[in-house]
């Protein structure tokens, strides 16, 4: 054996063996298997969730249009709560998503902040198009009761969306569009509370709901820029 043979037997051989080989793609079939379960229980609460209002379904007839077992379903979800935090999860971050597209399509931060606050009004109307594309109604009743009754539930759920606001409206304030000196944790909180429940605040102003009448987003957008003051006091 000449010198260099020896040399390339006493290489370490990198990279997991056969057997971590064999292990992986093992756990990779039983996590497609699980993911594959687990999104059959979510589209039969959603297909359920389309058919009746207010989410009012059980854990059975979930199990049941799903065509599966109530022992796999508590494999995986606790009950029917933590089934309804997996379903507006996957709501949120496809809002996200959504919203980060529509902000990507600007450059100037203004704009860009501009964007976020209409497209994510326009999300949450329960009327239009992009509702058509959204979680159904009974989702909002969901999100109401998880702010109101699990508030570090909602807080981690409504991450992704809170960072994302503040990204662009921090982009904003370096660049001089918004007034520096704000409290940006409170701000953030208000400004994402009036473009999510500003469907309840139209229906008190007694303002319509009907495209026809206005772009409200623009409207909500403009009291949130410049407020209701005159910028002078008597």
């Amino acid at each position: 054996m000449t010198k260099d043979e020896l040399a390339a037997d006493s290489v370490e051989v990198k990279g997991p063996s056969r057997r971590e080989q064999a292990v992986a793609r093992s756990l990779d079939s039983a996590r497609l298997r699980a993911e594959s379960r687990v999104q059959r229980f979510l589209d039969a609460a959603i297909e359920l969730f389309n058919s009746r209002s207010g989410g009012d379904f059980t854990v059975q007839e979930v199990v049941e249009r799903s065509g599966q077992s109530l022992h796999s379903f508590y494999q995986y979800f606790g009950g029917k709560h933590e089934l309804l935090l997996a379903l507006f999860e996957g709501t949120v971050r496809s809002t996200t998503e959504r919203l980060r597209a529509a902000v990507d399509r600007e450059s100037d931060p203004l704009e860009r902040l501009h964007a976020f606050v209409v497209s994510y009004y326009r999300l949450c109307r329960p009327t239009g198009d992009a509702a058509k594309e959204q979680a159904p109604l009974g989702m909002a009743e969901f999100a109401q009761q998880l702010l109101t009754d699990h508030p570090k539930e909602a807080a981690r759920v409504f991450s992704p969306l809170v960072s994302l606001f503040e990204q662009v409206l921090e982009e904003a304030t370096a660049a001089g569009c918004v007034r520096p000196g704000l409290r940006d944790g409170p701000i953030v909180g208000i400004v994402m509370e009036v473009i999510m429940f500003n469907t309840f605040s139209s229906t008190i102003g007694g303002m319509s709901l009907r495209p026809a009448e206005g772009d409200s987003a623009e409207d909500l957008w403009n009291l949130i820029l410049n407020g209701i003051g005159t910028g002078s006091s008597s």
